[in-house]
């Protein structure tokens, strides 16, 4: 069948029209979006919903959730974490379900004595089961600015992006027999708690509370949903299309560099840990 330039152009323009309408955006506002749950007065916001902050002092941490809950789509958030002496202390953005069978896809950031790197401990969970984590150096120093740390989760894959490169891809294995998060929707939790029993070299450097309020900012968040399906052709993260179901070419080079030179704990190759041999995840 032949078209017409100008049937063309309408065919283009209704095709960007129905893919438009299959995305749906959400946030960017605290107040709007967002719940304090725990803490008291050491989660605050400011700028009319525009910038939140949790602290952390010897009595208690803090921490928030979203209002809503959300069955894929992609969350971007930015924090500037706590500076200084932050040992013993972690930042966390997740997202999670509730139950003993619950999923959880996980950002934490484990603190470390001033002028050494953070550690950026990712994990996913699947029907409560989780044991596979990816830990990674930062490229930056993530209490200077503000960094903006994503997650894209679609029945295709999961990937953690900060800033806008990817750092990890966790592909949904159900054929292999592998659970993939898919039914439970998820809301998005941060919190900044004490865990100097592990946090820091396994638990051996303890936080130093004369340092006291340890502080984390958060701003930009913002979600991106799907009304209809998850998919797409594109796979440009630059260009919004999140939902492609793969990397292109520049992305997958970009995540080799993260993996090769970043990456500094991968569950996948830790013989100690799985003597009988590497789950099954592990060989996609």
């Amino acid at each position: 069948m032949a078209f017409s330039n100008n049937a063309l152009c309408m065919v283009l323009l209704v095709s960007v029209m129905m893919m438009s309408s299959l995305m749906v955006t959400h946030g960017g506002n605290f107040y709007q979006d967002c719940d304090i749950t725990w803490g008291d007065q050491r989660a605050k916001m400011f700028n009319g919903g525009q910038l939140l902050s949790l602290s952390l002092d010897k009595t208690s941490g803090s921490g928030f959730r979203s209002k809503k809950e959300y069955l894929f789509g992609r969350i971007d958030m930015q924090l500037k974490l706590v500076a200084g002496n932050s040992a013993g202390t972690v930042t966390t953005y997740y997202l999670s379900s509730e139950g003993p069978s619950h999923d959880e896809i996980d950002f934490e950031f484990l603190g470390n004595l001033s002028g050494d790197p953070y550690i950026l401990h990712t994990n996913v969970f699947t029907q409560g089961k989780g044991n596979r984590e990816q830990q990674f150096y930062l490229w930056f120093d993530p209490t200077k600015n503000f960094h903006t740390y994503s997650i894209i989760w679609i029945p295709h894959h999961i990937i953690f992006l900060v800033d806008d490169t990817p750092i990890r891809v966790f592909k949904n294995g159900e054929s292999i027999g592998v659970p993939f998060p898919k039914n439970q929707p998820m809301r998005i939790y941060s919190s900044l708690w004490n865990a100097d029993d592990w946090a820091t070299r396994g638990g051996l450097v303890k936080t130093d509370w004369t340092k006291a309020p340890f502080t984390a900012n958060y701003r930009n968040f913002n979600v991106q949903t799907c009304s209809g399906t998850c998919t797409s052709s594109t796979t440009s993260f630059s260009s919004g299309a999140w939902q492609s179901q793969e990397l292109d070419a520049y992305s997958r080079r970009r995540l080799r560099w993260v993996q090769k030179y970043f990456m500094i704990y991968n569950y996948c190759t830790d013989f100690k840990r799985f003597p009988q041999g590497f789950p099954p995840e592990c060989r996609q």
